[in-house]
């Protein structure tokens, strides 16, 4: 538990940092299922429509620092094959 005014604070600070991290990964978990949605449909401009919205939102989840740079470069990669693979209609 925390005792000093100081620790106090940062406890503070560190639950509303945990809920705007958690909302921001929510998000951001929302647009890749709608982008994996769209692959298995397999509609190509869906598709390519939903990985179009979800890259600045992966981005921007880097900016924040919720998630790592490399981890978002690995998925937009493997995101972008998949779809690139689709038949196109």
């Amino acid at each position: 538990m925390a005792n000093t005014a100081q620790s106090k604070k940062r406890a503070r600070q560190s639950e509303a940092r945990y809920a705007v991290n958690k909302a921001r990964r929510s998000r951001i978990r929302t647009f890749l299922r709608k982008v994996e949605e769209a692959l298995a449909s397999g509609n190509s401009d869906a598709a390519a429509a939903a990985l179009k919205a979800a890259q600045p939102e992966l981005a921007r989840g880097v900016s924040k620092g919720v998630l790592h740079k490399n981890t978002v470069s690995r998925k937009i990669s493997r995101l972008a094959s998949r779809v690139k693979s689709l038949p196109t209609a």
